[in-house]
């Protein structure tokens, strides 16, 4: 079985930076991670590898230091990395990254399966794994929190829905997007390590790939962010000291009047 796993790098929650003019993230020097809910993506890859063979090639869109993540899959036991990078595919939306992603796993050759985690947490949109699928024109099925049966002609998950659970068998290849449920990501191992640091990371660029550059980048981006904002803190608060007796009378007193003024007590 031939599985292809996209991850994104995204940055740790309290790194996170706009640029206001183009409405795109800053991602330049800023510690960044392999998204959290990718993880779980790779853990079924690896899990679907060892039962019944194959391989698993990880890939990402994003600067040249995105490498770091695709030798963490690797350490975890992926087999191989893609980076794609090139400064036209910088300030992409959902539409353009799934597009120029689509076109590098066509580049890959033949596979059998896509996983993809639920969303990304920098995003938060989930529309990057269904786009793939729309590109590729392969099926897809959403909140994949099992896998029931593989066969070399298709494949069997369950998914969740509002109601509970719903079952489908789906022919190959396909696209799954998955949601925590399905795995529990394992950690790197020394020997994953170090041949994560000897592997080979091929780059695919617009010089290697057959790209509509119209489609590509912040230029090649439907989604347009026009205004950006930063919520205000509107609520303060009032620290009384209670040091000692007097004191602890006196903050008494303070949230007393305090109950009295909100009309509480």
């Amino acid at each position: 079985m031939n599985i292809i796993i996209p991850i994104k790098q995204v940055p740790e929650t309290s790194n996170v930076k706009m640029d206001k003019e183009t409405g795109t993230m800053i991602r330049d020097g800023v510690e960044s991670v392999i998204n959290p809910l990718d993880l779980y993506a790779i853990e079924l890859g690896i899990q679907l590898k060892e039962i019944h063979g194959g391989k698993v090639t990880v890939c990402t869109m994003g600067p040249p230091s995105a490498q770091k993540a695709l030798r963490e899959a690797i350490a975890m036991g992926c087999d191989d990395g893609i980076l794609i990078t090139d400064r036209k595919f910088a300030g992409a939306d959902t539409w353009a990254t799934s597009y120029t992603l689509s076109e590098a796993i066509k580049n890959m050759g033949s596979f059998d399966l896509v996983l993809a985690g639920e969303r990304a947490t920098d995003g938060d949109t989930g529309q990057v794994g269904p786009g793939i699928a729309a590109w590729l024109n392969i099926p897809l099925a959403t909140y994949v929190s099992h896998v029931d049966e593989v066969t070399n002609t298709h494949i069997t998950v369950e998914r969740l829905v509002e109601e509970g659970y719903q079952i489908l068998k789906m022919p190959l290849p396909t696209l799954l997007t998955v949601v925590k449920e399905v795995s529990d990501p394992r950690l790197p191992t020394l020997r994953g390590k170090k041949k994560a640091r000897a592997t080979e990371i091929p780059v695919f660029s617009t010089e290697n790939m057959n790209l509509n550059e119209g489609s590509l980048g912040l230029k090649g981006s439907p989604t347009k962010v026009v205004k950006i904002d930063y919520p205000k803190v509107t609520r303060g608060g009032k620290m009384v000291s209670a040091n000692g007796e007097e004191g602890i009378n006196a903050a008494i007193d303070e949230l007393i009047k305090f109950l009295e003024e909100k009309e509480l007590i």
